[in-house]
């Protein structure tokens, strides 16, 4: 404004040699004012740049910091020193001792905040998982073993039960654009020569499991474990109970057992243990007990990669399927 009204005055009252020299101090306002400007901004853009440099530095050493004191991170940094360790096969690479003591040492929150920033799975994949699970008060003498190609946006599933395992034979197909609320499928053995609609939670599907067909894969258990640790946190039960490293079926995880509290609702399971895949923020195993101690779930997911399908993968009309 100041500028302005000198401009306006310098016009109106000023003869044009005085407004030739004024337009000079104008001038040289000016270039003072634009030089103050530029090494103004020169000074902010640096003071940013090494605020920055400064942030990194301390988030690269953070990350880089050893297993041992992993635990002494703050929260936000315990879960980026995990995303780090599993991508770069840290976690994979230590002992059972060093894995307990590690996940020992993390807050009680850094385990579910890992699982929370994801991602849970991959965008379409092939799994194989064995699974048994007590319907009717019923434990079955051989687990389900079955293969399982996946996709999302839209879901779509295809499985196949395997021959070493119970029901082999059976074939399930899923497409959440064609039918959102059923399966198309037949069972194993002489049953298995007639398809059928069938709903997701109809006699087909709840005669094997307490679960939808939809509810098969990494995402879900990864979003079951996030459901109930908010309950068991309100309960003041987020600490696991017991933190070890096993091995089954050749999957190496990091196993975490909670214990329902007394009083405490809305839990499936009155104990549960999840393994922890060592490379990637999701579980590979449940094991699910009742109050009385008895298992009602047991899975392991074996092997699990990214695939890309072909449009016959979730058509039952592909050759290499028997609907």
């Amino acid at each position: 404004m100041t500028f302005c009204l000198m401009r306006f005055l310098t016009r109106s009252r000023f003869s044009p040699r005085m407004q030739t020299r004024a337009g000079i101090v104008d001038r040289g306002v000016h270039r003072s004012v634009d030089g103050f400007v530029v090494r103004l901004v020169i000074c902010l853009v640096t003071l940013f740049g090494l605020l920055t440099l400064t942030v990194a530095t301390a988030n690269e050493a953070e990350v880089e910091a050893p297993p041992s004191r992993a635990g002494s991170l703050a929260s936000k940094a315990q879960v980026r020193w995990l995303q780090r360790a599993a991508r770069d096969g840290t976690l994979a690479r230590l002992d059972d001792a060093q894995l307990v003591a590690l996940f020992t040492a993390l807050n009680p929150d850094t385990l579910a905040r890992y699982i929370a920033a994801g991602p849970n799975g991959y965008a379409s994949c092939q799994f194989v998982m064995r699974h048994r699970e007590r319907i009717d008060g019923r434990w079955p003498a051989t687990a389900d073993h079955v293969l399982v190609r996946v996709a999302h946006d839209p879901l779509r599933l295809y499985a196949r039960w395997l021959p070493d395992g119970a029901h082999a034979g059976q074939e399930v197909l899923y497409d959440a654009a064609h039918r959102s609320d059923e399966m198309y499928g037949h069972a194993g053995g002489l049953l298995g020569a007639v398809s059928m609609w069938t709903q997701l939670d109809g006699a087909f599907a709840r005669s094997q499991s307490h679960h939808r067909l939809t509810e098969l894969g990494t995402e879900p258990i990864a979003q079951h474990f996030l459901d109930n640790y908010a309950r068991l946190s309100a309960a003041g039960a987020g600490r696991p109970s017991r933190i070890a490293v096993e091995t089954r079926d050749g999957v190496r995880v990091v196993t975490f057992t909670w214990q329902a509290p007394p009083g405490a609702h809305g839990l499936p399971a009155s104990r549960e243990t999840l393994g922890l895949d060592l490379r990637h923020p999701w579980f590979r195993t449940v094991q699910s007990y009742d109050g009385e101690g008895r298992l009602v779930e047991d899975i392991v997911i074996e092997r699990i990669e990214p695939q890309t399908f072909d449009a016959l993968t979730f058509d039952a009309r592909n050759p290499d399927y028997r609907f």
